[in-house]
């Protein structure tokens, strides 16, 4: 095997060569026929569709075809960029979900630190079975929930009611609680199901870290600032990398199922107005055109948080 020599450490690490990867294969080609299922998946349906987003920069008409479809360049990506929704759309999805990172990201790291504290295991179970529970709920079922709970004379309504002082009808009807309903109604549905990969980390910390801090007389507080969090951090700094690569992706059907147009104001984001346009409205190419902007401003946050996680933590991705 041909190796290369590194200046600075004197080390030598191995060139990958036609010959190295046949010997590999011939010794471990069962792993190499394991992973050809999930390539081929990869290709037929991430990949091999990718040629779709030309459609952005043509007027596809459906009976004309891809290729009969008229070449019309930017025009979509202008007209989305001028357009009287953009910055409507673009508030509203970026303000959903920083109210996500703010909350729905937190909420599952403190269940996860407060059930590593339970010492009662038959309590922790109970525990953690009532919060995975709503996550295997359907999404359909979870609104029809929320409608029914947001109603006039709902149990929420009739709390905010008794909070504020004032007289609503259906939360649902107004602008301001929009984001508050969608925010919270996520925490509950995902917040037990999200803590598992904390727990997991968790699992894998050395009790004698935790023994010496007791001996130095620790208590679970600082044993949970000093110890627990510091080594579940690059769990965490992974998770929320990708979670702000998806600061301008809202997935639309739990949008849809709740918003009207009463709440527009703060509900409509950018996938909501690209199922109106698209698909309501047939204008593919203007919403295949408004993805793409999603999908490239997207990239850029998780190269970015991914950098700056690298050179602060050197912790990253990629």
């Amino acid at each position: 095997m041909k190796t290369v020599k590194n200046n600075l450490s004197g080390s030598t690490r191995p060139r990958l060569t036609g010959a190295v990867w046949k010997r590999d294969f011939r010794k471990n080609y069962f792993a190499y026929l394991l992973i050809l299922p999930v390539l081929v998946w990869y290709l037929v349906f991430c990949y091999a569709p990718m040629w779709g987003i030309l459609i952005s920069f043509k007027d596809y008409k459906p009976l004309l075809g891809f290729a009969g479809s008229k070449w019309v360049g930017l025009k979509h990506f202008r007209e989305f960029l001028t357009g009287p929704y953009f910055f409507r759309t673009v508030k509203n999805t970026f303000m959903l979900n920083i109210w996500g990172l703010g909350f729905g990201f937190t909420a599952p790291i403190l269940l996860s630190l407060l059930l590593n504290e339970v010492r009662s295991m038959k309590f922790k179970k109970v525990v953690q079975t009532i919060t995975y529970m709503p996550h295997f709920i359907s999404l359909i079922v979870i609104c029809g929930l929320i409608h029914i709970f947001t109603q006039s004379g709902g149990i929420l309504t009739q709390l905010v009611n008794w909070i504020t002082g004032t007289e609503h009808s259906s939360l649902l009807g107004y602008a301001q609680m929009f984001r508050p309903i969608y925010t919270f109604s996520g925490i509950w549905q995902n917040i037990g199901w999200d803590s598992i990969i904390y727990l997991s980390a968790m699992s894998s910390i050395d009790p004698g870290l935790y023994e010496a801090a007791e001996i130095d007389g620790a208590g679970r507080l600082r044993k949970m600032w000093h110890i627990t969090l510091p080594q579940i951090s690059p769990t965490i700094i992974i998770l929320f990398i990708f979670a702000v690569g998806g600061l301008m992706a809202s997935g639309h059907e739990k949008i849809i199922l709740l918003y009207n147009s009463l709440t527009y104001e703060t509900s409509d984001v950018i996938a909501s107005y690209i199922y109106r346009r698209g698909l309501q409205e047939a204008s593919y190419s203007f919403a295949t055109a408004v993805g793409l902007i999603s999908s490239v401003v997207n990239f850029i946050l998780l190269w970015m948080t991914n950098k700056i996680a690298a050179k602060y933590s050197e912790i990253s991705i990629f």
